[in-house]
């Protein structure tokens, strides 16, 4: 029974993933809005991340990147008993997971030649991915260096979930202009993130396109 529930999972893995962040996306402003602790999004945050590394292929990779995962996990949410300071380097130890996940996502999306659902919901997951912890990378960065970003005009607290909306906001290049990164660090990052963002619509789309168009070309030959 477990081995055939592994392996719909395995079949449908980026499926899972991408509705697992979009609940995030729908959860974070909802929590934030009622007041809820912050650690209730930091549980969405941390489901993710455990849907993005069981999405790797099955390997001793996987296995030793599942452990570090869940260690850091650990250490992150008894880290408020232990030591705040603790906290931003494991914030940025997640983001470094999340974006080593994102990128075995594209690289699904990439080499394949058929096209299907599967590969292109590893793309979303892969966009969503960067959106969401990078923001998480902010907030790590505003706690480490407090004014890295100012708020409306003036310097003040940098909530996880501002954090992730400014970076949606820089991934998509909108540049509403009401979070402003100030310090080196803060617009370094964003700096990364905004041209990322574009590259990654431009490859995809191409790839995407292309390898449609080949598949459709090849249909019609027959």
């Amino acid at each position: 029974m477990m081995e055939k529930l592994l392996r719909a999972y395995a079949s449908h893995r980026y499926v899972i993933l991408f509705y697992s962040l979009l609940a995030t996306l729908g959860a974070a402003p909802l929590l934030a809005a009622l007041r809820f602790d912050i650690s209730l999004i930091e549980v969405f945050l941390a489901l993710n991340l455990l849907a993005g590394v069981l999405g790797l292929k099955a390997g001793r990779g996987r296995s030793a990147l599942l452990i570090l995962t869940v260690s850091a996990l650990v250490i992150h949410f008894a880290s408020a008993q232990i030591a705040v300071d603790v906290r931003p380097t494991v914030l940025a130890f997640w983001t470094a997971i999340a974006f080593l996940s994102a990128a075995f996502a594209i690289r699904f999306a990439m080499r394949s030649t058929k096209i299907d659902a599967e590969h292109i919901y590893a793309a979303l997951s892969a966009y969503l991915i960067a959106g969401i912890f990078f923001g998480v990378l902010y907030h790590a960065v505003e706690v480490v260096w407090p004014g890295s970003f100012n708020i409306a005009g003036a310097r003040g607290e940098f909530p996880l979930f501002d954090a992730i909306y400014f970076s949606f906001v820089t991934l998509a290049t909108l540049g509403y202009g009401d979070l402003v990164p100030v310090s080196e660090v803060a617009r370094g990052l964003a700096i990364i993130e905004a041209i990322s963002g574009q590259l990654f619509l431009a490859v995809m789309i191409a790839r995407l396109v292309g390898s449609y168009a080949q598949a459709t070309g090849g249909r019609e030959r027959k």
